[in-house]
């Protein structure tokens, strides 16, 4: 029974095969945690012999016994164990290795051994493209994964896989992958894409296939052939990534119908070919057009306020008042949120677009009934005039764009006309909000990670993301800047998203670079946090960077979710659900209501910097401080001090076992790579 479980490596050995032969070793213990066998890769690793370790305790090999002490009571609880280890070897050289240890029962399901297989992952810590690869192998990936055997069967998937596709891990070990096949690929490519692999070994290009519930999808796909030593085809492996959301990125506007779906209008792709169209045209005949861009003011009071139905509502009204206004030969589009393009064809003068301009404001002043609610609202203007300000479509519009925001810092309610010396004259404002619209498509945020430490352990326990914003012509801006124009303008929802997307894709990589236990804290706006889809969007981000949710936790204030705090309950039940952990961020500065800290489900306060920084000038701030940790260890909650600067301020708050600290102290917040630096040479200093 014991060689029969022991040497039954299929799996093993195609792991390595999968993972292009990269070394491994492999240990065997007995059921008291003591070495009976080992491969001549682990003998090479560890630079012991095995007649030199046969019958040694498998803790020998550990760099502290405390490692090795909370490794095996994971064992002794699950049954198995895998992570990132730091080892010595014979010569007392330490080096990190990736492990995985798993218990071999008997039949009488006592335990009668334990395998342990690990890899020496110097060269791929000192390597980010071999970490990459590492964390693929050891399945942290969100590329979908398949093996087969020579015939086709399929051996194993990884938990990608498995949420791309619908399909479990059971529903299709054993199967072919062609009940994956979407019926879109005729016989002849597939046939093609087989040759191609069996005479070159591997084949790469875009496919589509159908998940469990019949959805069809795009995926970009790598299968490769694996040979054993005498080239003879053993296994496949298909690596393959969902691109159902890039496909949509570049073929939207191909495939979305011309028409917008709320309003009726013309859509933006629709927009894009009949104004092409119409300057081809104006150029040929020597005619002008003109270009009106709209944009409506106080909408967002409006959506805010009332809400997202309401605003689908005036939407519809404002789409239909302007309909009646614009002739059969003038074309009006919808680009999205409150902004709509009207295009007025082969005018004989420019008082022709300042007449219908004119005409839309005073229709749009009249008020509007939405079910019982009446409402008002303006639109600000701007006019570009074709071939005067521009000959494409692109100059057209940015033209009448920039008109528009003029019409805006002018009071609203007016239109403007565009000419040459505007974009000279555009208040900075305005000039970081026309930047701040295409900062995301051009990549132009970044991340960086203030860490937060246990001040009983010393260690980096967490890190709090935060946005910054370096701009191509002006440098960086200061959140402090932008973050209120974003909220303004309604742009707060697409960039929280990106940094939720972005934080969690980073928390990824912190626990694959072994920080395995490290929690994200995420700032979340209110603007972001009131809209109906909050929770929707959230879970389907989780989904999306397949990142484990209980080391996220989300920062609210107390503004935030007192105003409401019956529908606030409510959304911080469902965020619970997701497996998030809540914060109150800068505690003490807004309501401080003791009576909802038991109704809220938040596991964490942090005391607002503003008393941390005064801390140890004035007692009143000492008290408050002392009182506020004292209440939150009362209620079962974790406190976190802000700002802290000094090491008298982190004596105090360590004396009064304040849970974690963050602060300038420590460190400023960090890029990506140089919180990992940061984190090394720290837990060098203070941990180890």
């Amino acid at each position: 029974m014991y060689n029969k479980r022991i040497t039954n490596t299929d799996n093993l050995s195609l792991f390595e095969m999968v993972f292009q032969h990269m070394e491994e070793g492999i240990i065997v213990l007995d059921h008291e945690m003591k070495i009976v066998s080992l491969n001549p890769w682990a003998e090479k690793t560890v630079h012991y012999s095995e007649k030199e370790l046969i019958g040694q305790p498998f803790s020998m090999l550990f760099h502290t016994e405390h490692t090795y002490e909370t490794i095996l009571n994971c064992l002794h609880l699950h049954g198995k164990w895998k992570g990132e280890v730091r080892k010595k070897r014979k010569n007392g050289d330490v080096y990190p290795e990736w492990m995985n240890i798993r218990t071999v029962q008997g039949s009488d399901l006592n335990i009668q051994h334990f395998v342990v297989v690990f890899r020496d992952i110097t060269e791929q810590k000192n390597s980010q493209a071999e970490l990459r690869l590492a964390a693929k192998a050891l399945e942290n990936t969100s590329e979908g994964v398949l093996v087969t055997d020579e015939r086709g069967s399929i051996l194993s998937v990884n938990p990608a896989f498995q949420i791309v596709t619908g399909y479990s891990e059971e529903e299709v070990i054993g199967k072919n992958p062609s009940i994956l096949q979407s019926g879109v690929h005729s016989e002849d490519f597939y046939t093609n894409m087989w040759s191609i692999i069996r005479e070159a070994g591997q084949w790469k290009g875009e496919i589509w296939n159908k998940r469990k519930n019949g959805e069809i999808f795009p995926e970009w796909i790598t299968i490769s052939a694996i040979k054993d030593q005498q080239g003879k085809i053993t296994n496949y492996v298909a690596v393959f990534t969902d691109i159902t959301d890039r496909k949509f990125a570049e073929e939207q506007l191909r495939r979305l119908a011309h028409y917008d779906t709320l309003t009726g209008v013309a859509n933006r792709y629709s927009l894009n070919k009949r104004l092409e169209n119409l300057i081809q045209t104006a150029e040929k005949y020597k005619q002008q057009l003109a270009v009106l861009f709209l944009d409506l003011d106080r909408f967002k009071y409006v959506n805010d306020t009332l809400g997202h139905n309401y605003g689908d509502m005036l939407l519809k009204q404002v789409s239909s008042r302007l309909k009646g206004l614009i002739k059969n030969k003038d074309m009006i589009a919808r680009l999205g949120g409150d902004e709509f393009v009207i295009v007025l064809p082969n005018i004989k003068h420019p008082k022709e677009a300042v007449h219908i301009s004119q005409n839309i404001i005073d229709s749009l002043k009249q008020s509007f009934i939405l079910d019982d609610q009446e409402v008002y609202i303006s639109t600000s203007i701007g006019i570009s005039l074709y071939p005067l300000d521009g000959v494409t479509i692109e100059t057209l519009l940015r033209n009448a764009d920039k008109a528009m925001y003029q019409a805006k810092a002018k009071g609203r309610d007016q239109f403007e006309l565009y000419h040459s010396d505007m974009h000279q004259n555009e208040s900075k404002q305005m000039k970081i909000e026309t930047l701040l619209r295409k900062a995301i498509e051009r990549k132009e945020f970044f991340l960086v990670y203030h860490p937060q430490v246990d001040t009983k352990s010393k260690k980096i326990v967490g890190v709090e993301a935060l946005i910054r914003w370096n701009q191509a012509e002006l440098g960086l801006i200061s959140p402090g800047e932008f973050i209120p124009l974003a909220e303004e303008t309604g742009l707060i929802m697409p960039i929280s998203e990106w940094v939720f997307q972005q934080a969690c894709e980073d928390l990824k990589k912190f626990h694959i670079a072994g920080y395995s236990n490290l929690k994200m804290s995420i700032n979340i706006s209110a603007l972001h946090f009131n809209q109906d889809g909050f929770i929707r969007s959230i879970d389907k981000l989780i989904q999306k960077t397949n990142v484990n949710p209980h080391y996220i936790e989300l920062e609210l204030t107390e503004s935030m979710i007192m105003p409401k705090a019956t529908e606030s309950i409510d959304k911080l039940v469902k965020l619970k659900q997701l497996g998030l952990k809540l914060s109150i961020d800068d505690f003490g500065t807004g309501y401080s209501s003791l009576s909802y800290l038991n109704r809220f489900p938040i596991d964490t306060l942090k005391i607002d910097q503003s008393f941390i920084k005064k801390l140890c000038v004035y007692k009143e701030d000492s008290s408050i401080v002392q009182a506020i940790i004292t209440m939150a260890h009362r209620l079962n909650l974790k406190v976190v001090a802000e700002g802290v600067e000094s090491k008298k301020q982190f004596e105090f708050l360590e004396e009064e076992a304040c849970n974690y600290v963050q602060g300038f102290y420590i460190t400023k917040p960090l890029p990506f790579q140089e919180f990992l630096f940061f984190a090394e040479s720290w837990n060098a200093e203070f941990v180890e």
